[in-house]
């Protein structure tokens, strides 16, 4: 008994509200995690791998109301937008052990996710593995609609400038929005494919705070703090509040 249908894998899009719809298909499913969950998945897995998506690239153009922002101040966290030729590194977790364990994982990742209103799966090529053919296919990844219309969440692109500043400004239940930023800066550091778009915003943030070189520059990838006071002169950026979400983890 499998709590995911098995639907072919060229990147399709499902509901955000998926449940059950038939059984006996597979006993395990795989997800892909680009933000949060390349360091903290919060949930019990058993395997972890490192790797990649093509044609999908990470940007920071989602709002988060209940994790490291609120309704009157929404953070800024990822999503993935759809390019090319482009790809994007993170971590793959592997549920296994029967239709109880994935429900539970599932439903753990809904609630956590609840800002993405769809789910896509994708193919996904393990580190190290340099075959055209992808290592897992059906892998499932959290995505979000880029339309403000439809989908409430989606804040779009913005100036590297104002987003750092909103980044800079944000926090929430679960912590500030910069930390959120400067941990996904170390992880990928940490998994070793530091990612330019991300050092570059993480470095726009400190600038905002006031310490500028203390991050991890291109040219020399070192580590920079992520619990910084936030100076009382950076004045809060007003948005227009979203609906209240489920809080679960950052």
């Amino acid at each position: 008994m499998s709590f995911l249908r098995q639907i072919t894998p060229e990147s399709q899009t499902l509901p955000c509200h998926f449940l059950i719809e038939s059984y006996n298909q597979r006993m395990v499913f795989w997800v892909f995690g680009y933000g949060s969950l390349v360091w903290n998945p919060g949930f019990e897995y058993d395997e972890k791998v490192i790797g990649f998506i093509k044609d999908y690239k990470r940007v920071f153009d989602l709002a988060c109301i209940d994790h490291r922002g609120t309704p009157e101040h929404p953070a800024r966290t990822c999503t993935l937008e759809h390019q090319e030729g482009a790809i994007c590194w993170g971590a793959a977790y592997s549920v296994r052990g029967g239709p109880e364990k994935e429900r539970l994982a599932m439903e753990y990742l809904e609630k956590r996710e609840c800002e993405y209103d769809a789910k896509t799966l994708v193919n996904f090529y393990k580190e190290g593995d340099f075959s055209d053919e992808p290592s897992l296919t059906g892998v499932i990844v959290f995505t979000s609609t880029p339309d403000k219309e439809s989908n409430k969440y989606y804040l779009g692109p913005a100036p590297l400038e104002d987003m750092a500043r909103q980044i800079a400004t944000a926090s929430g239940p679960c912590g500030n929005n910069r930390e959120y930023l400067f941990l996904l800066e170390k992880a990928m550091f940490d998994i070793g494919h530091e990612e330019d778009y991300i050092i570059e915003l993480a470095n726009e943030v400190r600038n905002v705070l006031g310490i500028v070189g203390k991050g991890i520059p291109k040219d020399k990838k070192l580590t920079g703090p992520t619990h910084i006071p936030l100076k009382s002169h950076i004045p809060a950026i007003h948005l227009h509040p979203l609906p209240e979400a489920i809080v679960m983890d950052s």
